[in-house]
């Protein structure tokens, strides 16, 4: 008796004829997921098994696998060769002593002597025998002893499922580049885009010293939360602080949020274009705050060229973007109180609706390309 993994893939069911490069890919990440640990990945029809590991790390695959998209379940499961008597001992190890039951069982060894419900009947009636304060209920069990007869002559016995990620393999859906801050949203985008398959890069501002090491830091943790769902990720970090500086000198202050983004958003194209990237992502949600109105997005997005730009947020409140944030595990790192770029210099008023002309006139009063060159000469790459 053997105890093993069973991973089941999600949406790759529906991919046709392209199915094993999505099975190739959820296999890497998975690889990379349990980097470390001991174990070894079998591929069954419609599914892995997670095999040869200690059965002390068990939470801990299963915590990291839960991070892995493209998984849609996963069970632990006693593994045993076919055979009744066997098939009762591992449903007798993961049956509950109490309460109520019923045993499913799926048969795609049809060779068996047995069919499925002979052996729900058979296993049903060793287990109350075996436990005294155990019941049968069909309709509304407490717990399944969930029994799988496998072509090759083995069999699967367990009693729990727990939830994968869901999505695409990270890998499959080409690469973006993340434009993350240190707040709540823009983790959640990179996190949604790379349930949708997409390798995702991040690239993060400062301007230190108006903003402190720690809101850097704090940066680079959330980075890192991402790159559990995603096997790793590159993180540009890039100073504006010369930009800000040259805006609040000879700008309208009350454009000085507009003109930030549109230089972040150039910022990021080049460097997107120059690492592979084939799209930006941002955390942007429609009406937000200031930048966030469509004449707002309209300026930002009008100054990228040639990469387009996805805003996964675009349509959801703040309660829904926290509670995903909480889900993925980054929530109580975004609210550390550190402040990031786009608090320095804030104008008491910033312009809500800027008209693509106005900002233009602010904007030629910079040298616009060259202040874009400074900062792209200061950037940082970390490999997470």
């Amino acid at each position: 008796m053997e105890k093993v993994v069973i991973v089941r893939y999600s949406e790759i069911h529906l991919k046709g004829k392209n199915r094993g490069y999505f099975e190739r890919a959820l296999i890497i990440n998975m690889e990379k997921a349990l980097k470390g640990l001991k174990h070894e990945i079998i591929r069954q029809s419609g599914r892995y098994l997670v095999e040869g590991f200690d059965g002390a790390e068990t939470d801990e695959i299963i915590s990291r696998l839960k991070k892995v998209f493209g998984i849609h379940s996963l069970s632990v499961a006693l593994k045993v060769q076919t055979d009744m008597e066997n098939i009762f001992k591992a449903a007798e190890s993961v049956c509950g002593e109490c309460g109520k039951f019923k045993v499913s069982t799926h048969r795609a060894d049809k060779a068996f002597c047995k069919d499925s419900m002979q052996i729900n009947a058979e296993i049903g009636g060793r287990l109350l025998s075996k436990f005294k304060n155990l019941s049968v209920d069909v309709h509304n069990p407490d717990f399944i002893v969930n029994i799988d007869l496998r072509e090759n002559g083995s069999t699967l016995v367990f009693n729990e499922f727990f939830k994968g990620a869901g999505g695409m393999p990270v890998g499959t859906s080409g690469r973006g580049t993340l434009l993350i801050s240190g707040g709540i949203d823009s983790p959640v985008a990179g996190h949604m885009i790379a349930k949708r398959g997409m390798t995702v890069d991040c690239i993060h501002f400062h301007s230190y010293p108006y903003t402190n090491m720690q809101a850097r830091d704090k940066v680079i943790e959330l980075a890192k939360v991402l790159a559990k769902y995603t096997g790793g990720t590159k993180l540009y970090i890039v100073s504006v602080t010369r930009i800000q500086e040259e805006i609040h000198k000879k700008c309208n202050g009350e454009y000085m949020v507009t003109l930030l983004r549109r230089f972040m958003m150039k910022i990021a194209e080049k460097v997107a274009i120059k690492n592979g990237s084939q799209c930006l992502i941002t955390g942007e949600s429609l009406g937000q705050v200031a930048s966030q109105t469509v004449e707002g997005i309209t300026s930002s997005n009008s100054v990228v060229e040639t990469l387009p730009v996805l805003r996964p947020l675009c349509g959801f409140d703040k309660d829904e973007i926290i509670e995903r944030s909480r889900d993925m595990g980054a929530f109580e790192i975004s609210i550390q109180p550190y402040e990031d770029c786009c608090t320095v210099f804030l104008p008491k008023h910033p312009v809500i609706k800027p008209s693509l002309t106005s900002i233009k006139e602010e904007e030629n009063k910079l040298d616009f390309n060259a202040l874009v060159e400074e900062a792209i000469s200061t950037l940082e790459i970390i490999q997470l």
